[in-house]
């Protein structure tokens, strides 16, 4: 199995800044895929971006596309997620998964199969 932490969450203004991270802890050989997806209250879960562990694959959504940037640190097992020219409707919790075998749905919560808890991303206007 694998544990996900994800960390750097906060409230921030309107065109402002954030950077989440995600460590990834257990058998992380097994991963191919990490993904950020976000929630916003009353919402369904929503795909943000996601990145491959094997090659250099990268997949954004196109709410976020020119805005945020994923990144991955193999040697520490974390995938980033920088986001820039935050706007409030960025407002959501904002999950890290990762995906143990390989599948074509990047943007489908239901391909990923361990998740992190979740960390909180504020934008007020």
């Amino acid at each position: 199995q694998v544990q996900l932490v994800e960390s750097g969450g906060g409230s921030v203004q309107a065109g402002g800044s954030l950077r989440l991270s995600c460590a990834a802890s257990g058998r992380t050989s097994s991963m191919y895929v990490m993904g950020w997806f976000r929630q916003a209250p009353g919402k369904e879960r929503e795909f943000v971006a996601a990145i491959s562990w094997r090659d250099f694959s990268i997949v954004y959504a196109d709410s976020v596309k020119g805005r945020f940037t994923i990144s991955r640190d193999n040697a520490k097992n974390t995938v980033y997620l920088q986001m820039s020219s935050l706007k409030p409707e960025d407002t959501a919790v904002y999950y890290c998964a990762t995906m143990l075998s390989r599948r074509a749905a990047w943007g489908s919560p239901g391909a990923y199969d361990a998740w992190g808890q979740g960390t909180q991303v504020t934008v007020s206007s």
